[in-house]
């Protein structure tokens, strides 16, 4: 006997925009039983966190930003800026607690969705295509549910072979400032007037919510987090000295990494078709940038999608190969040291049109877009890193 149509395992951003968009989408009377399983609260359910998107006029998720602008701001080292109007886009900024409230209001007492609080261990494909997964609650108990799919969102413990691995490692603090130094009307999304590292780069990302308030991150793309201590350092230098905020009040904290990679995610599992991997685990993170949240909506749409049309509900990858195989290059010229990461990145903002350069970041631009925008890059050195990169080997590189 199935226990649901659908089993989705995790509640993060995969996982909820996933249920969310089944509950949503489902044709009146002919919605899928879903069943969401989540850790119970402890060590094993991610910590608070902010998602970060573009996206034209009004979005499913608008209800839980914080706040969303239309300009964007580059720095360069030498403190010269662009400025770039991305309108009809809107750069959006949800927390993770308004989104999972948002998600859980709009779920309530919704016929066919419920939520289970257990830890998933084996998720075991069966002779009659149907999927177990096996859990045990907070109190040490088994819970074991039956399937027709399984979408599981939880992060791998261990990345598929690479060619090359960096980690996009930050710590924000969301301050309120004694004197009005924020501009609410734009975001810095890249400020590289920070001490940069011996190797990767850093930069400086301001998301503005008022004159007084906003979140401030210190962001590092390299081989390795840094300690907190060394991160607040990082902090304190660029609030005081680039921002010249004064006295402020760290009100709340939040840290991550972001692996940066051109390893291969698999979606399905290897033993069983059924199972299929979402978000992070199923290759949703930009490997260049990091943005995954707009890349997991494709991902739930195109599932409801299939399930609405009597396919098979398996999304197709997140990103398509060509832009892929560009982040690839980018990584690569990046960690051996051929492109300087600042200069690259204040040329992309500087020389490409707004609207060409989201849909090349988004990897939805076409085949001469991509053109247009790699002939403002350094293209020696990204043409040398090209040819070279079928011969090199792909390793299996750890999580840290």
């Amino acid at each position: 006997m199935l226990d649901a149509d659908i089993v989705v395992v995790g509640a993060g951003a995969a996982g909820l925009s996933l249920v969310h968009r089944l509950a949503a989408d489902a044709r009146p009377g002919a919605a899928p039983s879903v069943v969401l399983v989540d850790p119970p609260p402890g060590p094993l359910r991610p910590p608070r966190r902010t998602w970060c998107f573009w996206e034209a006029g009004a979005g499913r998720f608008d209800r839980a930003a914080t706040a969303s602008w239309e300009s964007l701001r580059v720095h360069a080292r030498d403190g010269t800026a662009v400025r770039r109007h991305i309108a009809p886009a809107r750069y959006k900024m949800i927390r993770s607690d308004d989104f999972e409230a948002l998600v859980e209001r709009d779920l309530k007492d919704r016929p066919g969705v419920r939520r289970v609080e257990a830890t998933v261990g084996a998720v075991t494909g069966l002779p009659d295509d149907t999927v177990r997964v096996a859990a045990t609650d907070a109190a040490g108990a088994p819970v074991d549910l039956r399937a027709r799919w399984v979408y599981d969102s939880r992060p791998p413990g261990r990345l598929p072979a690479a060619r090359t691995r960096l980690l996009q490692h930050f710590r924000g603090w969301f301050v309120r400032t004694d004197r009005p130094v924020f501009d609410p009307e734009v975001v810095d999304l890249m400020d590289f007037r920070t001490a940069q590292p011996r190797r990767g780069l850093s930069f400086g990302y301001v998301l503005p919510t008022g004159r007084h308030t906003a979140l401030v991150e210190y962001t590092e793309f390299g081989p390795a987090p840094l300690s907190t201590e060394a991160y607040d350092g990082a902090l304190e230098d660029y609030t005081r000295r680039v921002l010249r905020t004064g006295p402020l009040e760290v009100l709340s904290t939040e840290q991550g990494v972001i692996p940066m990679t051109d390893a291969v995610f698999g979606q399905r599992a290897e033993d069983c078709d059924r199972v299929i991997r979402i978000g992070v685990a199923g290759g949703a993170t930009r490997g260049s940038t990091g943005y995954t949240f707009a890349a997991v909506q494709r991902q739930s749409e195109a599932v409801a999608r299939a399930l609405r049309a009597g396919r098979r509900p398996v999304p197709p990858p997140p990103h398509p190969a060509r832009a892929r195989w560009m982040d690839a290059v980018l990584l690569r010229a990046l960690d051996t040291g051929r492109v300087d990461g600042p200069d690259l990145f204040f040329r992309l903002f500087d020389r490409v049109p707004a609207g060409r350069l989201l849909r090349f970041l988004d990897g939805q631009s076409g085949p001469y877009e991509d053109l247009a925008v790699g002939v403002r890059v350094p293209v020696l050195p990204m043409l040398r890193t090209a040819a070279e990169l079928p011969w090199v080997p792909r390793r299996h590189l750890s999580v840290r």
